[in-house]
This record gives structure tokens, sequence and C-alpha cells, in this order.
């Protein structure tokens, strides 16, 4: 099993960036793949960026260019590097883990992004 606890999240103006981290309870070397999702106000959950355990990333489109997704296993904590971040970007930001055949969630911290 494997909890999840993610930090970072705050009110920032347009253009500005953030990082976001997700601490895990256990090693991350052997899991498979960790990501971030987020959850826009009124709408579903979407795939932001996931990084496998041998550093392959996957982006969003909208996310393209702009988010930088990154794993510590010295740390056990996956990062998420926020820059250019527009209004659309305001979101419930949820890591995610993807252990053997379980996934597991942490409880989302809070992005706005807003002048």
């Amino acid at each position: 099993q494997v909890q999840l606890v993610e930090s970072g999240g705050a009110l920032v103006q347009p253009g500005g960036s953030l990082r976001l981290s997700c601490a895990a309870s256990r090693s991350i070397s052997k899991i498979n793949s960790m990501g971030w999702y987020r959850q826009p106000p009124g709408k579903e959950r979407e795939l932001v960026a996931t990084i496998t355990s041998g550093g392959t990333t996957n982006f969003a489109d909208s996310v393209n260019g702009r988010f930088t997704i990154s794993r510590d296993s010295a740390k056990n904590t996956l990062n998420l590097q926020m820059n250019s971040l527009k209004p659309e970007d305001t979101a419930v930001y949820y890591c995610n883990a993807i252990w053997g055949s379980l996934k597991y969630w942490g409880q989302g911290t809070q992005v706005t992004v807003s002048s």
C-alpha cells in the first residue's frame, strides 16, 4: 500500500510559477508509473502528466512545454513544476501512483490562477 500526500498548492497570478510535491509513504523506485491529474471546477478529472520508473514522461497537450514532471527516488517524492500558469490551470491537483495492478491517489491540493 502507498499513501500519497500532495503539497504546494496556492493562489498565483497568471504567468507565475508553482511547484507541487507529492510525498509517498514508501520507496517509489519500484512504482511503475506516477503522475499528476487535475479536476477543474465543474469538470471531470483529467491527466496532466505521467512519468514511469524508467523516466519516460507524458504530458497533456494543454500543459506541454509549460509543465515539467520529475521523481526523486532518494526523497520518495514526485514533483510538478508549473510555469507560465494560466487561469484555465485552476484545479485541484492529485498525485497518482500505479503499483502493480493497484492505483493510489492523494487527497489533492488546490491551485488557483487568478489576478
